[in-house]
């Protein structure tokens, strides 16, 4: 946009240092020649078309330019879209090895916290989905051994901290399976 303007001001000056040469070269236009005025007349309509012509290709070009920036966007968004929804399909994909510690609970899958929970408590591949841990067992108040569901994790609980937190061990937890203190704020069920 910036360089149509500078363009554009450009042109204009060249055409305004065109009509003051030919203004100087003519002492009057009462005393030019016919030939003379049709002259200055066509080299100022050539300026002024060619200065017209310059402003509708820089809008052209303005608008093409937009209309690129609009489609690049719109391709970007989709490429987003698109790799987001492979990212969530993956997510409980299959992973194409198995653990020796499975206990023939099948392939590990990509968010596997369920899955380490079902090598430790049985339990079909719907329980590979943490969630879904919230409807095994019964319902349990916190203590050892109980299973704690959160929206998007499982585990085990295992102890108390000093605190006054449990030490719950889960699997996936930072990639691995790992015992630590939790709150158990936001948690969803507890079953036994």
């Amino acid at each position: 946009m910036m360089r149509n303007s500078i363009f554009a001001a450009a042109t204009a000056v060249a055409t305004w240092a065109c009509m003051v040469g030919t203004a100087e070269a003519r002492p009057h236009d009462d005393d030019a020649s016919p030939q003379e005025i049709t002259s200055h007349q066509f080299t100022h309509g050539v300026a002024r078309e060619s200065q017209r012509s310059v402003e509708k290709r820089g809008k052209y070009r303005a608008s093409r330019t937009a209309h690129r920036g609009v489609e690049k966007l719109r391709k970007h968004r989709a490429s987003r879209t698109a790799a987001r929804r492979e990212r969530a399909r993956r997510s409980y994909e299959e992973v194409s090895y198995s653990s020796s510690s499975g206990h023939g609970v099948g392939p590990r899958p990509r968010r596997w916290c369920g899955w380490w929970m079902r090598t430790q408590r049985g339990g079909g591949p719907h329980l590979n989905l943490a969630r879904n841990w919230a409807g095994w067992g019964s319902p349990a108040s916190p203590q050892v051994g109980a299973v704690v569901v959160w929206r998007g994790h499982v585990g085990e609980i295992v102890g108390r901290a000093d605190n006054g937190k449990w030490i719950v061990r889960s699997g996936n937890d930072g990639g691995r399976v790992r015992s630590r203190a939790r709150s158990l704020a936001g948690v969803i069920a507890v079953r036994m």
